[in-house]
């Protein structure tokens, strides 16, 4: 960084000569006006005023000089403050601040650490796009390229399946294909994050009824629940309700999130209740299964989960869970 004069030694440069130059002066020319004291007629009296009046000027002038000095050190301070203080609508970082190369004195030094600071932030923030969007391709290609041969592992495990195994080899094939079905699902979540995280499916918010959403989600999944025979304890009122400022496909998807998980993780429960609070403004799921620390459910809900947490944080929403051997709560309600 370029080494420029300093401010406040400027400052006392000034100053020094401005308060010991005058009475240099003074002393000076009080010499020779003493020779020339009879020809002028200059009597004590006239004198003293002199010096009076001279040092009045010095002390209105080192007062004037003092509050300009200040009141521009004041706006350049202020200045740099506000450029660090505001940060465009677009923009997660503050505007450079103006900085006169030519000057550089300790607030120039300051904004420009302070550009430089701004310019690695940019940087930094530049490598991370570039680095997630290049994350979010490798995942979408793997999680397409990886379908191709689960399709094929399936397709040989149906075979086995028709031939003569022993029951040992039957419950070997039972159990992979579970854990095909259980992987492809994963893929699905996988591939369904990213493409939410990488903004491809727009966030469109909107005034929701959400009594009415929540009892359209649940006569959609009807039919899956009764067909894993799960029975339904379901609390909507049917004429108060309440909204809220929301996407209603991505509450949708955070319902329908929650649904599924309890069908491929707590359907041994076989039960699920869904609560709408409309007093306290917030939408209650729970069901009885193992709880989120049984291991199928902790480790197979986790993208799925994350998934849900992002589209509630983006909606000024959060999920509080509440977890035990006897089921799992989820609480939506205002962040």
């Amino acid at each position: 960084m370029k080494q420029g004069r300093p401010l406040f030694r400027s400052y006392l440069k000034v100053h020094f000569m401005f308060i010991f130059f005058p009475p240099i002066v003074l002393i000076i020319l009080s010499a020779f006006v003493g020779v020339t004291v009879n020809e002028v007629n200059l009597d004590t009296l006239n004198q003293f005023y002199a010096t009076l009046f001279l040092f009045g000027f010095i002390i209105v002038a080192f007062v004037l000089i003092s509050w300009r000095f200040f009141l521009k050190l004041r706006r350049r301070l202020t200045s740099l403050q506000e450029a660090m203080a505001l940060s465009a609508e677009h923009n997660p970082f503050p505007q450079p601040v103006p900085v006169q190369s030519n000057r550089m004195d300790e607030i120039d030094q300051l904004g420009s650490s302070f550009n430089w600071m701004i310019q690695q932030l940019e940087d930094s923030r530049t490598r991370e796009r570039e680095e997630e969007l290049l994350r979010h391709r490798l995942i979408a290609g793997l999680s397409h390229d990886l379908r191709t041969p689960l399709t094929i592992l399936r397709g040989h495990v149906i075979r086995l399946n028709k031939e003569s195994v022993s029951s040992d080899g039957q419950s070997s094939l039972a159990e992979m294909d579970l854990t095909i079905t259980r992987v492809g699902e994963l893929m699905d979540d996988l591939f369904s994050y990213t493409l939410l995280t990488s903004g491809k499916q727009p966030f469109v918010p909107a005034s929701t009824d959400i009594g009415r959403l929540v009892r359209a989600s649940v006569a959609a999944w009807y039919p899956i629940f009764e067909e894993q025979d799960i029975q339904i304890d379901a609390d909507i009122p049917a004429e108060d309700t309440f909204y809220w400022e929301a996407d209603p496909k991505w509450l949708a998807r955070v319902l329908d999130n929650l649904f599924q998980n309890i069908i491929r993780h707590a359907a041994e429960g076989k039960y699920i209740s869904i609560t709408v609070d409309v007093e306290k403004e917030r939408v209650i799921v729970g069901d009885r299964g193992p709880g989120m620390d049984n291991s199928s459910y902790g480790h197979g809900a986790g993208i799925g989960l994350s998934a849900v947490s992002y589209m509630l944080a983006k909606m000024r929403l959060k999920a509080e869970f509440t977890t035990d051997e006897t089921g799992t709560s989820v609480t939506i309600g205002r962040a």
